[in-house]
């Protein structure tokens, strides 16, 4: 992760890039660098903690998807206040 990017905006990238559709976490992550042109990379051991701290806030939501073939895996969705708070997030930032 770059070093000016605080821990406090992991979770507005987050919330960015499910504003445009659900995803799994590792397609979260690869949104981000894509659109950061490689710029900001997000290990595991700071992605799923924001992850599972934005579900505990009720701000997305998450689902297990059963692939054949293929392991399950969880996708994440912004809810209603989701989308608040990502607007909310986007003015103070």
């Amino acid at each position: 992760m770059s070093q000016n990017l605080s821990r406090g905006d992991v979770p507005t990238l987050i919330l960015a890039v499910l504003k445009h559709g659900p995803l799994h976490g590792y397609a979260i992550a690869r949104a981000i660098e894509q659109w950061s042109a490689d710029a900001l990379y997000l290990r595991e051991g700071t992605l799923y903690p924001a992850l599972r701290q934005l579900e505990e806030q009720g701000v997305i939501q998450s689902v297990w998807e059963v692939q054949e073939p293929g392991p399950a895996r969880r996708v994440y969705s912004l809810t209603e206040p989701g989308q608040a708070e990502f607007a909310k997030r986007i003015e103070a930032w």
